[in-house]
């Protein structure tokens, strides 16, 4: 048998190390060959691949990214993508693929499976948005990365006796905010889940300036104020319908230095919650996900994506994993709000 792996999305630290365990088990387990396709969507389009042999995964574990690159390419947005990718598959013998991403590169997966292509899913968002799965890799390195600079803000926040507003990803979920937020003792936590008001962050704000405290305040990109509209970079859109957003972190300090007369600043970590050196948590989780959906593979059991229940790994339909968002839920944000002000 031949398997095709591919990496489609966002990049997400975590990836290589599903690569690895894909690739190890099945060449050392199975016999298999296998081809990796370059730049998400786009390689089995346009037949960009590499061979991937156990030479080429050795030395993965560790680094963030991905080998095979990544892209937001929908197939379904091309004229006669489907069948592209059928002739692209039989030309280069590929009996089944592998596909690692999130709700949109699984979207894709579904809507492959339902047209007659295999395809067996691996979960990876560091929004942790993905449903049917608990968690997906990548969260709990990013949730680490923005732990630790909101550590590191604190001091500096201190030292000028100013505000600090954190600015996270999380375009529709707020996970990355909820968790780094707890973790790193801010004063307010803003999800896209629930509009905010301004007025009651200023007024954490200026409780916190009252103890003698200089307030963090951590904001997902994604974020609203109430009655506001969402703050974007640009208006242009992806392949998946995507705006760019950002800004909310900039806007909301500016507010807040205007309506206390205190100084604020803006810190945006945008892609660096992304990059780097997966937690060992990610290394683990991914390399499981990797090993299980080779198990699949062999299975013949196609149309599904591998998900995380409890300590488990279990298979689900692709159509119940992109069926919504897992977003925070209310009484989970409610949890956190007994920490602000």
């Amino acid at each position: 048998m031949r398997v095709g792996v591919l990496t489609g999305g966002g990049d997400c630290p975590g990836l290589n190390a599903v690569i690895r365990g894909v690739v190890r088990k099945g060449i050392e387990v199975h016999g298999w060959d296998f081809v990796g396709f370059r730049n998400g969507w786009n390689g089995p389009l346009t037949g960009d691949s590499r061979p991937l042999g156990l030479n080429d995964v050795e030395d993965i574990l560790t680094r963030g990214g991905t080998i095979l690159r990544s892209s937001r390419t929908n197939p379904y947005k091309v004229e006669g993508g489907v069948d592209k990718i059928k002739k692209v598959l039989a030309d280069q013998g590929v009996d089944a693929l592998i596909a690692i991403g999130g709700e949109d590169t699984l979207g894709v997966a579904k809507r492959l499976t339902d047209d007659g292509v295999g395809v067996v899913g691996v979960p990876k968002t560091i929004d942790n948005d993905l449903g049917a799965t608990d968690y997906t890799f990548g969260f709990d390195t990013a949730v680490s990365i923005a732990t630790e600079a909101i550590d590191r803000l604190h001091t500096t926040a201190e030292s000028h006796h100013r505000a600090l507003v954190v600015e996270v990803m999380g375009r529709h979920a707020g996970w990355i905010a909820l968790h780094s937020g707890l973790a790193g003792g801010a004063s307010v936590i803003l999800v896209p889940e629930k509009h905010f008001n301004v007025d009651q962050v200023v007024s954490y704000v200026e409780s916190r300036f009252e103890k003698e405290y200089a307030p963090i305040i951590v904001v997902a990109e994604g974020a609203l104020p109430e009655g506001g509209e969402e703050k974007l970079l640009t208006g242009e859109k992806d392949a998946f319908g995507h705006v760019r957003l950002g800004g909310i972190g900039t806007w909301l300090a500016d507010e807040i230095a205007h309506r206390t007369g205190k100084e604020s600043r803006a810190v945006v970590l945008g892609h660096v919650q992304r990059g780097g050196t997966p937690t060992a948590y990610d290394r683990v989780l991914a390399t499981r996900f990797g090993l299980h959906a080779v198990d699949a593979v062999a299975d013949g059991d196609f149309g599904v994506m591998v998900a995380l229940k409890g300590t488990d790994i279990v298979r689900v339909k692709l159509s119940e994993a992109t069926a919504e968002l897992k977003t925070v839920p209310a009484e989970r944000y409610q949890e956190a709000e007994v920490f602000f002000g």
